[in-house]
């Protein structure tokens, strides 16, 4: 297994070329804009929004870190089945990581959940991404393109240019993932299941290029996550979607990695469609549970993608496992009303009871005025000005409740 390696991004700017040195990052703004050169799209826009300024980012849809392995149109295999071949990319050269920047693309699209993201106030401190560098891909479709051309065109684009941009980096610096030794046979054995959103058209995931929708559970690689073999093409519930940036750095696995031959070890990751019927989560979530058994795990964190259908994803596989005997712990969104004494899971699971709370989707938060937004004009969703003071439920809050683990939010006892 081959680690990352991480060149840290502390100051941003456009330029005529695209350069890292000493840890700021120019973009050519030009060159940014050929990335997305497609029939679908009218024009391009990027913009820095960097942590601090009074800048709102709104229609949120994806978010990618810069990542590639290696000099080229394909970046050494990076993305693959969309920028480099289709393959497995486990082995060969490092990823290389501009860390601390967001490529983000913003806009309308049907079926788009509105999300948004400060760059300052108390809003900021809700979302990963109020402390990154994001550059801003606004865009304007072309006239009489389908709104499934434009969404490929976006996606293509934000992924080339992700590639383009990290190559600016290529050249030695820190690892951050070395090696995994070999795990004491005697440490529990630990996976993951990360289940991800297929529904259809603007709320799917794609593997290796292609919709993960008819698939089986599959087992992969934490580094292929980390080459991006999972790319978001899923835009509904804002708080609690997993943009490409939250499966390229997959919390969940990532961690698990770090304490692979310490107190643990780490047996891998099983990725597994979201059906929408119920038979067929039935069957998925036993499929899982007994890859799981054949895998020898003793023990699973579940994460999941989605509102209330998703929460049936992670229960039926939770109580799958405890038939098996494998003790397992899911992360849940609470929808607990505003004062957070409703029912928090819509669909809980019957005999499994681990686990954790990554907040609650309905209670409200204030944001402050910003003097500019990016991605419209208007928080649709709130019939208010984007630039506007805004008191919204957390579920707009662009990851603030990441099911994987990427989410802000921390809990604490209350002294009375």
């Amino acid at each position: 297994m081959h680690g990352l390696i991480s060149h840290p991004v502390h100051r941003v700017a456009l330029g005529g070329v695209t350069r890292y040195e000493n840890g700021l990052l120019t973009v050519d703004e030009r060159g940014a804009q050929v990335a997305f050169r497609d029939a679908a799209l009218a024009s391009v826009r990027v913009t820095w929004a960097s942590p601090g300024d009074s800048v709102r980012i709104i229609k949120v849809l994806d978010a990618v870190e810069p990542r590639t392995k290696g000099p080229g149109p394909d970046g050494g295999g990076i993305f693959p089945g969309f920028v480099g071949p289709a393959r497995p990319q486990s082995g060969g050269a490092p990823a290389h990581v501009l860390t601390g920047v967001a490529l983000i693309t913003a806009g309308y699209l049907p079926r788009a959940q509105e999300g948004l993201i400060d760059m300052s106030g108390p809003g900021a401190d809700l979302s990963p991404f109020g402390s990154t560098h994001n550059l801003v891909i606004e865009f304007t479709p072309a006239a009489g393109a389908s709104w499934e051309a434009v969404d490929v065109a976006l996606r293509t684009g934000l992924l080339t240019l992700a590639n383009r941009i990290a190559q600016s980096a290529l050249g030695p610096s820190r690892s951050d993932h070395p090696p995994v030794r070999p795990s004491a046979a005697s440490l529990p054995r630990i996976g993951a299941i990360t289940n991800l959103q297929t529904q259809g058209t603007f709320k799917d995931v794609f593997v290796y290029g292609k919709s993960f929708a008819r698939e089986r559970p599959l087992p992969i690689d934490a580094h292929e996550l980390f080459a991006g073999a999972v790319v978001s093409g899923q835009y509904g519930h804002p708080a609690l979607k997993n943009p490409t940036y939250v499966h390229q750095n997959n919390p969940v696995a990532t961690e698990l990695l770090k304490r692979d031959g310490k107190d643990l070890t780490f047996v891998g990751v099983i990725i597994s469609p979201e059906p929408v019927d119920q038979a067929a989560k039935e069957q998925i979530s036993a499929q899982a549970a007994q890859l799981c058994a054949d895998l020898k795990m003793d023990g699973v964190v579940l994460t999941k993608e989605g509102g209330g259908n998703a929460d049936a994803d992670v229960a039926l596989k939770m109580d799958a496992l405890d038939t098996l005997g494998i003790a397992s712990v899911g992360l849940f969104a609470e929808m607990g009303g505003p004062d957070g004494t409703a029912p928090p899971l819509v669909v809980p699971p019957d005999r499994a009871t681990g686990m954790v709370s990554t907040g609650n989707y309905d209670e409200l938060v204030t944001l402050s005025a910003m003097e500019r937004a990016l991605g419209g004009e208007t928080v649709d969703v709130l019939s208010a000005p984007a630039t506007a003071p805004l008191t919204a439920p957390t579920a707009v809050i662009y990851c603030s409740l990441s099911p994987m683990g990427a989410g802000r939010l921390t809990c604490r006892e209350v002294v009375q």
